[in-house]
């Protein structure tokens, strides 16, 4: 018996020792390459007819299956998608998207405070176009958005949100409850705009994961015509916030995004971001720059609604939850108003 490095070979029986060196042959490599098996047939079983045999590769990262309308190798950016989630007969049913798309008028009351769905669906049945959920500078969380929207789905308003920033946790979250109007803050590149799309919309014009969540229910989206999945890419509406002076620079780019609906002029962060206020040469050079972008690319412009009635503006974002209730008591009560009783002592009385 001679031994070879740990390995045994038995000289007397030469044919032992071959069949022992392919046996180390294969444990190093068990699987057999892509090459050598790129011609490999698929199963003739019943239940996965097109399935590659057990312990056998395809090679079809190189060469397509018989009958595939992909041809050639892999290539994700020419790839030819099939007619799974085509709803070519569906009209809008947004009705928000049915409205920027003649160009009226659309407003977004705010719910800034509350977590409670009796609140929210009070705003949503107001009269607004859709409400804007504060997310990006509020601390509740999707579980509270989600029983608020659950609550009212087929208000006269439809749930809208600004999400924290372009992210795809963040965005689908929202999508995945039920938004149909979602607002992106702070899209400072082409990039950013690019992403926001992304985890808005179903592919192909998106990267959005099929998952659920009460979007896909019966008795929130899932029964519209031709189905939510089909039709939701067409009928989101998706507003991509300028906020800063990169995203000024870059706002024709980002405005001409397939998908993006409107952009928003930040009256806020303008200021914030620029060191000008409202009304001064820079401050309006920004404004107007973000008003050429969303002109010249035929989308929707949108600002707070103290901007209303400035040119081209056809898109607002008004006051929160505090507000309204605020000015809707002045309506009601007009000269009555704030005329309490003055008792001279107690915790109402006039403090000294």
């Amino acid at each position: 018996m001679v031994r070879f490095r740990g390995s045994v070979a038995l000289a007397a029986a030469p044919g032992l020792f071959i069949c022992l060196m392919a046996f180390q042959a294969q444990a190093q490599n068990p699987f057999p390459t892509a090459a050598s098996q790129a011609k490999t047939p698929v199963a003739s079983g019943t239940k996965f007819p097109l399935a590659v045999p057990a312990g056998q590769v395809s090679g079809q990262m190189i060469t397509p299956p018989v009958g595939a309308v992909n041809q050639g190798p892999l290539d994700p950016a020419h790839w030819k998608y099939g007619p799974a989630f085509d709803a070519h007969d569906a009209g809008i049913w947004n009705p928000v998207m049915i409205k920027m798309m003649k160009g009226e008028t659309v407003t977004g009351g705010t719910v800034f405070s509350t977590d409670t769905p009796e609140t929210y669906c009070a705003m949503a049945n107001s009269g607004y176009d859709f409400i804007w959920t504060e997310m990006q500078h509020n601390q509740r969380d999707w579980e509270a958005v989600g029983r608020m929207w659950k609550a009212c789905p087929h208000a006269k308003a439809v749930p809208g949100v600004r999400v924290a920033y372009t992210d795809e946790r963040e965005i689908q979250h929202a999508m995945d409850l039920g938004a149909l109007v979602i607002i992106v803050p702070t899209v400072r590149s082409i990039a950013e705009g690019v992403a926001a799309r992304d985890w808005t919309m179903f592919p192909p014009l998106g990267k959005r994961s099929l998952g659920g969540g009460q979007a896909f229910e019966p008795d929130v989206w899932g029964s519209v015509p031709g189905g939510y999945r089909n039709t939701i890419n067409k009928n989101v509406v998706l507003i991509e916030m300028i906020e800063t002076l990169d995203g000024v620079k870059d706002a024709p780019q980002i405005a001409a995004i397939p998908g993006v609906t409107a952009i928003f002029a930040a009256s806020g962060d303008l200021g914030n971001f620029s060191g000008y206020a409202e009304g001064t040469p820079d401050y309006e050079r920004l404004v107007n720059i973000v008003h050429d972008a969303a002109l010249g690319a035929g989308k929707r412009l949108c600002g707070p609604f103290a901007w209303f009635g400035r040119p081209d503006f056809t898109c607002f974002q008004n006051g929160r939850e505090t507000a309204i209730i605020d000015r809707g008591v002045t309506d009601e009560l007009g000269p009555l108003k704030n005329t309490q009783g003055k008792p001279e002592i107690g915790p109402y009385a006039p403090k000294k």
